[in-house]
């Protein structure tokens, strides 16, 4: 056996059933004790994205904060992870994705909350948050060991796997798939755009990821569209199939080699995890930089993240490949993905899916940068941010030169380890979550109360 099989093994073992029921738990424990808040307050939620009162303390705007963590979200865990998920778990793996969603945004709305509540500024006066601030400054001194084990789990995954290589291969190999372009040139130019961006700190990377998820996911939903309706008086036997592969086995067809009820339920609980990242602690890292002095608003804010990501954008790639009837055939990953889009739209529906493969890629790179840039000043300080920027940029550049699989495998490892002490610090901090949400559920009321006397 290599070493390769042996990281494998570990993989999985670290991203089995004891992890998973952790992730979606502790989603279930917010559901009960925030009164299913995901689906009550899910309307404010969708308001606030665009109506924030963004007048706190902070360097982005509520919505920005939530662009650069659906940057590092909405990637190729949207094409590729779903193509997976469907492979080996069936149909019944979106049910389960579904299910992993409902859950994750309660847990998405814990960390945004606590991200704001804790959040501290650094030397140059800038936003600094996440788990490993709301770690020590919530859990206290003594659990500092468990907020650098978070950072350095950070830092590795940014600079060796989901931040760089990973994003960097999809892009290049996408391109040179449609275009014909080498991938040595696309890494090159690639790296002086990540350049120009990142060294112009979290308002560049803002900018950016604002201007760039809303129009890319706008482009990807429209292609899905356009499957689905398709093949629209398919879509209730569609529903019925995914129900019912959700709890039975799916037999084999075609290229699909069949599933078992646990084959669906592992597989869509990890992809749809792996896709929104809810629990792992990525996302509060930008949350923390938001305009606000509400940490309830933020964490609303950031609960529709995952709703985004999954409910909707992780649907829609799961309905085109049922409803296209790629998933039963031999093709797996992008190359699915890119079968369905071809079935509607032959000639320009693979070229749109580079596009949104390339962009989806990119953003990601961006907000992991971020995302690693604050863990190693957690650990470090500010002092070396521009060492850190520069290594990051050079991975970029290394990352278009290799296929590393084992990096990739090491990356997915280190990635799950991020989740374990952020779940440890969000059941810990649980009371003050739930007294943050009554604090800014009880000003909305005055709010409104308020408002109603003035036009009275």
């Amino acid at each position: 056996m290599n070493l390769i099989d042996v990281l494998s093994q570990i993989n999985s073992f670290i991203w089995g059933p004891p992890l998973l029921i952790l992730l979606v738990g502790t989603g279930i424990l917010f559901t009960f004790k925030l009164g299913f808040l995901q689906i009550t307050k899910l309307p404010t939620a969708l308001k606030l994205i665009f109506k924030s009162e963004n007048n706190g303390s902070g360097d982005i705007s509520s919505f920005s904060a939530l662009c650069t963590a659906l940057a590092a979200t909405v990637g190729t865990g949207n094409i590729v992870g779903v193509a997976t998920a469907l492979k080996i778990g069936g149909p019944g793996a979106l049910f389960w994705m579904w299910v992993a969603a409902f859950f994750g945004m309660a847990t998405k709305y814990a960390e945004g909350v606590l991200a704001i509540k804790y959040r501290t500024k650094n030397e140059k006066n800038e936003i600094s948050g996440g788990p490993m601030y709301y770690i020590v400054n919530g859990m206290g001194s003594k659990y500092k060991p468990l907020a650098i084990f978070f950072a350095i789990s950070g830092i590795l995954v940014a600079l060796l796997g989901i931040g760089t290589f990973t994003q960097v291969n999809s892009i290049t190999d996408s391109i040179n798939g449609s275009f014909g372009i080498n991938p040595k040139i696309t890494g090159i130019i690639l790296t002086l755009i990540v350049a120009l961006v990142i060294f112009g700190g979290i308002k560049n990377i803002s900018k950016v990821a604002s201007t760039v998820v809303p129009f890319m996911s706008f482009v990807y939903i429209l292609m899905c569209f356009l499957i689905i309706l398709g093949s629209f008086n398919k879509i209730p036997s569609t529903f019925i199939l995914i129900l019912k592969s959700a709890f039975t086995p799916t037999s084999s067809i075609g290229g699909f080699m069949g599933a078992s009820v646990s084959m669906a339920i592992r597989n869509g609980i990890a992809r749809g995890v792996f896709s929104n990242e809810s629990g792992l602690g990525s996302a509060p890292i930008a949350a923390a930089a938001a305009k606000t002095n509400h940490p309830a608003e933020q964490g609303l804010i950031s609960m529709t993240g995952t709703f985004i990501d999954s409910l909707i954008i992780c649907s829609l790639t799961g309905f085109s490949l049922i409803l296209s009837g790629v998933w039963k055939g031999d093709l797996n990953g992008a190359l699915m993905t890119q079968s369905a889009f071809e079935s509607v739209l032959p000639h320009i529906g693979p070229l749109f899916l580079t596009i949104s493969l390339s962009l989806f890629a990119f953003t990601t790179i961006l907000g992991w940068c971020y995302y690693g840039e604050r863990c190693f000043e957690f650990l470090f300080g500010i002092k070396f941010i521009s060492a850190y920027r520069v290594v990051f940029v050079l991975m970029i550049l290394i990352g278009s030169f290799l296929k590393l699989e084992m990096v990739w495998i090491i990356a997915d490892i280190v990635n799950a380890l991020m989740a374990i002490p952020n779940l440890i610090a969000l059941i810990y901090l649980t009371p003050v979550v739930i007294a943050e949400t009554n604090t800014y559920m009880n000003y909305l009321k005055l709010k409104k109360e308020d408002s109603y006397a003035i036009n009275i």
